[in-house]
């Protein structure tokens, strides 16, 4: 039955699900997990996508007569080899243009049954690790025997003449299931190259990857019109004229989008999956969209594990009551250290239970001989004894339902092969009480615990001396949630204003997810920042945890995302050019960007775009037009240098009359007129002191025409007060200095201000200081910009996605 989904104008897309279905079911009852070349030209026509060219099975075991090679139009015809295990079928001679004559296409057919097998066999002979499952440990003839067995036959092709031959005027589309993100549709150009394009152009500009649950056709097109193949496409480059028309690709996107969520493993009702269908390349003849070559792989649906009760992260985060087991009643183990960071965070000693046995107290702490004796249900367990231990405990807290949430902290779940047998019994008996409707909620295993200043408590096992000090009063209203909980520690030792309210350290996701934390925090009224550290996600967990990085944004806040293992794109791909298109880390960074997430891609990023973020949210951002100032003449130009990359980019700002006015106003005032020009960026020498530095970062932050402003400090400048030393006249420790007029001044300010310091250690305390008044502080202005115009890119790319 046909279903109408899309419309674009007067496009409309109809899909024959039942047909497909078919398909599907037809080639799994024979065996097979793909479909011909033909039955994909099947799908296309079910899809209500571009009609395929006309085509004949010639099956191998046929006795092929005359009228039966005469019934395709034109002067040549396409010959192609079917075999459910040759993909790249060019490679091995599997692709001929005959004449459109009986004599010519029977020899040909004759050729390649014979051919194909023996090149296909050559191949996989310098390549076994290419080899399907059933051709491995064959050699020789035997080799070269398998691979005929399995020939269907050859497809006689329709022979279409493309438009142009043109680089460029080729397009691929694929879609593709990919274990973390769910289904992924890509698009790009097309051909034999495709591979090496994605890898020489810039980012975005030769494919296009994207979430299909996110986005509809409209959308992905949107993204499809800032690659190269548009513009070829759309004949916008010299000498091209325009070969398909924008509403077609709506139709093709959507029409793919549509299988793509229809066969996913989010639609409960799916009878397969689509593991990855591609068409490369789609020509076009004549405003047609013609596919010359097609493959699909599909599955049977497999299970699902048992939603978590997530609600209970709460009681995590904010606990009133806290179990600790594994505390040394002797030594300083990590046990102790936990019950010590707890009760010094200022966590009430009588709300804590210590689980062990012959001890009555420990440092001034109740303590019980077994779970069963506890006279309280806990709302957070910490779990902090050894490995092997862990599977009958977490039977035991299951069992008697004595917890609302538990912390482990324990390695040696999954981390070596040895272990994975006790995580996975771990893990089993924990979606074991989920799926009965109950069990608490595990955070980790393998994790460094949490910090919750709202909930008042620390089950870091680091020693308090080896942390750094937060900044004095209120933490940020941020999240730092990371799936390595040493990666959190140094960044927070290595940028110590960063000032979270928590920090949850998630380790294994032996239960609770990356995407069930951010999920939380962006339903939390305390919460305004998310930042995020993973380095891998649980099934489908990448397409959760892009759901709540969308939720979080839609709801007002910032989220920044860092992904560790950013491997070249398609090393691991074993077939099909989507696959090594849209590989892990081309997926994961994309979904998350079109989330609204702003993606680091290193840890120097993470932690600007962080302190920004923890900084800036509250500020409106109209645009990215940018004031530049400095009393540096190569920290200005410096700026204006730095404004623009592949990735970002912000303008300079035309400032008002007004605005100009009143800089020249203040110039002459303090006798800099001859040797300062108006213009932006505004180089105001190092004759400028710290009144003429924080009045000039007003007039321009005021302009209606800035959006942000970069000042450089010149903390060189012969009468600038950015010294730490008390006795000097140029002391900071003054009310007329830089850190002391901004410290009034930002708060007054809607429009962000960035401030850089380029100068040695010597002015490490004038950082601090001017971090600690709410300034955002770099050392060198080129990284002050790129990371603000970083920061700027992603927030309106999230306003975008509000009012979408």
């Amino acid at each position: 039955m046909a279903e109408p989904h899309f419309a674009f104008g007067s496009v409309q897309v109809e899909i024959n699900f039942e047909a497909i279905d078919g398909l599907f079911e037809q080639a799994h009852g024979q065996g097979r997990d793909s479909l011909f070349e033909y039955e994909v030209y099947d799908l296309l026509k079910a899809s209500g996508a571009e009609t395929p060219p006309r085509c004949v099975l010639l099956e191998r075991s046929a006795r092929l007569r005359d009228e039966q090679l005469a019934v395709l139009p034109g002067d040549r015809v396409v010959l192609k080899i079917v075999s459910p295990t040759i993909v790249h079928k060019t490679e091995v001679g599997g692709v001929r243009v005959v004449e459109n004559r009986p004599d010519a296409i029977r020899s040909a057919w004759r050729r390649m049954l014979y051919e194909v097998p023996e090149n296909y066999a050559a191949f996989l002979q310098q390549r076994p690790e290419a080899a399907p499952e059933g051709y491995r440990g064959l050699s020789g003839e035997a080799l070269a025997s398998a691979v005929s067995r399995d020939l269907r036959g050859v497809l006689m092709v329709q022979f279409m003449e493309p438009d142009s031959t043109a680089f460029g005027n080729e397009l691929l589309v694929g879609i593709r299931k990919t274990r973390e993100f769910g289904a992924v549709v890509t698009a790009g150009l097309g051909g034999t190259d495709t591979e090496l394009y994605a890898e020489r152009f810039r980012k975005g500009q030769a494919v296009t990857i994207s979430s299909t649950a996110l986005t509809d056709g409209a959308q992905f097109f949107e993204l499809f019109r800032k690659t190269i193949s548009y513009r070829k496409l759309a004949g916008l480059t010299r000498g091209q004229r325009r070969i398909v028309t924008d509403e077609q690709l709506i139709e093709c996107f959507s029409s793919f989008l549509d299988m793509a969520n229809h066969y996913s493993p989010e639609n409960p009702d799916a009878p397969f999956h689509i593991e990855e269908l591609e068409i490369n390349p789609f020509a076009y003849a004549d405003y047609l969209m013609v596919p010359l070559d097609g493959m699909c792989r599909f599955s049977a649906p497999g299970t699902v594990r048992a939603p978590r009760p997530v609600g209970k992260i709460g009681s995590l985060l904010k606990p009133e009551s806290i179990g600790i087991v594994g505390v040394s009643a002797s030594r300083m183990n990590f046990g102790r250290i936990i019950l010590n960071n707890v009760l010094a965070a200022g966590f009430d000693p009588a709300k804590v239970r210590i689980v062990r046995p012959g001890a009555d107290e420990i440092d001034g702490v109740a303590c019980v001989p077994d779970l069963k004796s506890l006279d309280r249900r806990l709302d957070l367990f910490v779990v902090a004894v050894g490995a092997p231990q862990v599977p009958a405990l977490v039977d035991e807290l299951v069992a008697l339902d004595c917890a609302e949430s538990v912390m482990l902290i324990p390695g040696g779940l999954g981390e070596t092969e040895e272990s994975r047998e006790r995580a996975a019994a771990v893990i089993a008996r924990i979606d074991e009480a989920h799926g009965a409707g109950g069990g608490p909620v595990f955070l980790g295993g393998n994790c460094m615990g949490v910090v919750s200043r709202p909930g008042g408590y620390d089950t870091w096992f680091i020693p308090k001396e080896k942390l750094p000090d937060f900044p004095a009063g209120a933490p940020h209203r941020a999240a730092f949630i990371s799936q390595s909980g040493a990666f959190m520690l140094t960044r927070l030792s290595q940028c110590p204003m960063l000032n979270p309210a928590y920090m949850v350290s998630m380790g294994n996701q032996t239960d609770l997810t990356l995407g069930d934390m951010v999920a939380h925090f962006a339903d939390s009224d305390d919460v305004d920042v998310i930042a995020v550290y993973a380095e891998g996600f649980n099934d489908m967990d990448g397409l959760a945890f892009c759901r709540s990085v969308r939720r979080a944004v839609c709801a007002g806040k910032d989220v920044v995302f860092y992904k560790a293992g950013r491997t070249p794109e398609g090393k691991s791909a074993t077939s099909g050019h989507t696959a090594s298109l849209a590989g892990d880390y081309a997926v994961c960074e994309s979904c998350v960007r079109q989330a609204g997430a702003i993606v680091a891609r290193s840890f120097t990023q993470f932690e600007n775009l962080f302190m920004l973020a923890e900084r800036l949210s509250g500020k409106t951002i109209g645009s990215n037009r940018l004031a530049a100032m400095s009393g540096a003449g190569f920290e200005a130009v410096g700026m204006a240098d730095s404004i623009q990359t592949d990735d970002y980019s912000m303008c300079l700002a035309p400032l008002s009359g007004s605005t100009c006015e009143a800089l020249a106003a203040l110039m002459a005032e303090n006798r800099l007129s001859g040797l300062v020009t108006v213009a932006n960026p505004l180089d105001i020498t190092p004759g400028a002191d710290d009144h003429v530095h924080a009045e000039a970062i007003r007039l321009l932050a005021t302009d209606p025409r800035v959006d942000a402003v970069v000042a450089g400090l010149d903390p060189m400048s012969p009468v600038m007060r950015t010294l730490a030393d008390p006795d000097t006249p140029l002391t900071m420790d003054n009310e007329r200095s830089i850190a002391a007029l901004l410290a009034s001044l930002l708060p007054t300010l809607d429009t962000p201000v960035i401030g850089v310091v380029d100068g040695g250690r010597q002015y490490d305390p004038l950082v601090d200081r001017l971090k600690s008044v709410g300034l955002c502080t770099f050392r060198t202005s080129d990284q002050a910009v790129a990371a603000l115009a970083q920061y700027i890119d992603g927030r309106l790319n999230a306003q975008r996605i509000r009012c979408a």
